[in-house]
């Protein structure tokens, strides 16, 4: 027997272990609170949006979700779908900040 609300971590009929609606979303929306007060420059907006869209496809498959929520869920996955791929990637052609540090030409 399970804890009251631990439904969700059972295992589905392939026994895959599924996290639950409740945590799904929370970290979604902790993501769109990042992407939202990231500055527009900050290299890792491509990756939090990505991620969102990750999420979102997940969510929009989980069991326990409506079929109108899933429709929503969708829709939502397609708006985030075009602003990660309008963010610029994260890469090593980005210019040094005066705040860096140099690396250290050898490692004691």
């Amino acid at each position: 027997m399970h804890p009251p609300g631990n439904e969700a971590r059972d295992p589905d009929e392939d026994g895959v272990h599924l996290p639950s609606v409740e945590a799904l979303t929370a970290g979604t929306l902790a993501l769109m609170t990042g992407y939202a007060q990231a500055a527009a420059d900050c290299p890792n907006r491509s990756l939090m949006a990505r991620k969102l869209v990750s999420n979102l496809f997940f969510l929009s498959g989980h069991p326990h979700v409506s079929p109108p929520m899933r429709t929503m869920l969708d829709n939502l996955r397609t708006r985030w779908q075009l602003a990660a791929e309008a963010a610029p990637m994260a890469g090593p052609d980005r210019q040094p900040s005066p705040l860096w540090h140099a690396a250290p030409v050898s490692v004691q």
